[in-house]
């Protein structure tokens, strides 16, 4: 019982604080962390017994790198060896060179600083690729090199963790284990278990996959991972190197997913256990004791690891901006530095003392992260050069027709009337997008279309069509209900980003639409069943059977589209009678005589 209160108290702390932290825009990492803290010693003290907790945690570290090692493929590696090892591998070697030389200058051992060094230089993987999607950066030039430089970081935290104990034992007087023999005895281990897994990993899982037991295969695959640490923990070897080999030796396996997706639930749990159970190892008396010391250790870490990527990236190539953006994403520690801290304590290479203030330290950095990226924001337009803001200015002339969102689907439209010659007034919120058009000769105007008086300005008093092709969904529907009630007489042919987006514009009234990848979905299972050996015939008339029953079932559930069972309900007996109809077809010889000419 006890130890179902302990789990009940750990799973409320995680479903109270982390979405709170998520929404706040400070990662599910962070809110792990507080969650220990609020639990823990410092906080309530519901918990006491930290290290214990820690033991089975790190469990969810083996795992992480396990599916990290099922992603790294060797081919994916190779393709970007440029920029992961050589900006990657600059990046953790020079920062943790500058914080180890600065730790060593302030009185450490040289095996200490060495690891600080090193647990410093490495960021927040899932920090910050969360930050740059969420911010949809992962694209820029800033953002691939993000990329690069944290995957790099991903298989540097593998040998890092592996150097830990060999640090410790170049630091023993006993002279009992020589370090060549150590070295020996690493390099022996890893072997055995790439030559080993190689050759006994896919059959077992090829057997295991054959009884077509779910659990016994997810069971095989958590043996795996456990066996394989276990096996390295027994030579003195970090446990999550052995999985993460593991996973390299799968990652090119046709049970790659099979195994992600089966570990995946056991990796996020374990792992969000082990934040929690750092966040409750984390000493805040220290911040209240050392305030200062605290403060300038967190500003010293950022500014250290900003400095050096900055200027990393502008020997790279990148500009000034992009070299700040990619300076102020990376600059945080990150939760490896956790992993290697615990194993440094475990070694004897680092002091619980020390432990504890590097762990605040990269907690403080990470919950500043987000506070520079806005600061950074701030800047960037305070300073940048003063661009026109309003919007452009329409020309005086009637158009018939005005394409609101001219992306991928509103150009088609704009082709089409261009080429038969018929005016056109095309919108787009995108001022980036409207310059990249231009640049093809294009007559695209910058502008909100769900604005009365830019509707008005492109004179939809006096134009005849509307074409609502405006991707994202809530600007859509806010353009509709703009043109429905000032503009009624105006015929808006829509595009629907997918049924429910149609549903939201049947209850504005709109009913001359299409969903965006319908038609171009038929045409593919089209070829895709010819292809297996079905007449152009036959072929064709199952795609038009199938489009007239979906296209019939949508107007037809409309009323219905608020009430998910019912909507389940009739999908079912839709799928049922599309089924029965297809029967039916190939009951009918008569069918089957069609000429292809007679049903296109």
């Amino acid at each position: 019982m006890e130890l179902l209160a302990k789990a009940a108290i750990f799973f409320a702390a995680a479903v109270i604080v982390v979405p709170i932290f998520k929404r706040l825009g400070l990662g599910s990492v962070l809110g792990y962390l507080a969650a220990g803290a609020l639990i823990g010693p410092a906080g309530l003290g519901l918990f006491d017994d930290v290290e214990a907790i820690l033991h089975i945690a790190e469990f969810g570290v083996v795992l992480l790198l396990f599916v990290i090692g099922l992603e790294l493929q060797p081919q994916r590696l190779w393709t970007m060896r440029a920029s992961v090892f050589g900006l990657g591998g600059a990046q953790v070697a020079l920062s943790a060179a500058a914080i180890g030389i600065a730790v060593y200058t302030a009185g450490l051992s040289v095996t200490t600083s060495a690891v600080v060094g090193l647990g410093l230089a490495l960021s927040s993987t899932a920090f910050t690729l969360q930050t740059l999607a969420e911010r949809q950066e992962l694209s820029t030039k800033h953002g691939r090199a993000a990329f690069s430089i944290l995957l790099f970081q991903d298989v540097a935290a593998i040998p890092i963790l592996a150097i830990v104990p060999l640090l410790a034992v170049t630091g023993m007087d006993t002279g009992e284990t020589p370090l060549w023999l150590s070295v020996l005895r690493v390099v022996a281990v890893v072997l055995a278990v790439i030559v080993g897994g190689h050759f006994l990993l896919r059959p077992v899982l090829r057997i295991m996959a054959a009884t077509k037991i779910p659990e016994v295969f997810t069971a095989t695959a958590l043996l795996i991972v456990t066996g394989t640490a276990l096996m390295m923990n027994a030579v003195g070897i970090s446990m999550a190197l052995g999985a993460f080999l593991a996973g390299m030796l799968l990652a090119n396996s046709e049970f790659r997913h099979e195994l992600e997706a089966d570990i995946e639930p056991f990796k996020g749990l374990l792992l969000g256990l082990f934040f929690i159970s750092v966040g409750m190892g984390l000493n805040l008396g220290l911040l209240a004791e050392q305030p200062l010391s605290i403060t300038f250790f967190v500003c010293a870490l950022l500014g250290a690891k900003a400095l050096t990527v900055y200027g990393l990236g502008r020997v790279w190539g990148l500009g000034r901006r992009s070299s700040k953006d990619l300076a102020i994403a990376i600059a945080q520690g990150g939760e490896f530095a956790f992993v290697i801290f615990a194993a440094a304590v475990t070694a004897g290479v680092m002091t619980v003392s020390q432990n504890e203030l590097l762990v605040l330290v990269v907690s403080l950095s990470m919950a500043l992260s987000p506070l520079f990226t806005i600061a950074n924001d701030r800047l960037t337009a305070a300073f940048a050069p003063k661009k026109a803001v309003a919007y452009d200015t329409l020309p005086d002339e009637e158009t018939p027709v005005i394409i609101a969102g001219f992306g991928r689907f509103g150009q088609i439209f704009g082709r089409v009337l261009a080429a038969r010659k018929i005016r056109f007034t095309a919108l787009d919120i995108s001022a980036e997008q409207v310059d990249f058009i231009k640049r093809f000769g294009n007559k695209v105007y910058y502008g909100d279309a769900s604005r009365l008086d830019l509707l008005r300005a492109a004179n939809a008093d006096t134009a005849k069509i509307l074409v609502l092709a405006i991707d994202d969904v809530e600007a859509s529907l806010r353009t509709a209900e703009t043109v429905i009630k000032h503009f009624p007489h105006l015929k808006v042919y829509a595009r629907a980003r997918n049924r429910q987006h149609a549903y939201r514009l049947m209850d504005l009234g709109i009913t001359l639409m299409q969903r965006e990848t319908f038609l171009s979905a038929l045409d593919l299972a089209r070829d895709m069943l010819m292809g297996l050996g079905m007449p152009r015939a036959e072929a064709e008339r199952t795609m038009r059977t199938f489009r007239d029953h979906d296209e019939r079932r949508l107007f037809e559930h409309y009323t219905h589209h608020n009430d998910m069972q019912k909507m389940q309900d009739l999908a079912k007996a839709g799928n049922k009678e599309l089924e029965e109809m297809f029967e039916r077809d190939a009951a009918d010889p008569g069918l089957k005589k069609t000429p292809a000419k007679a049903v296109r």
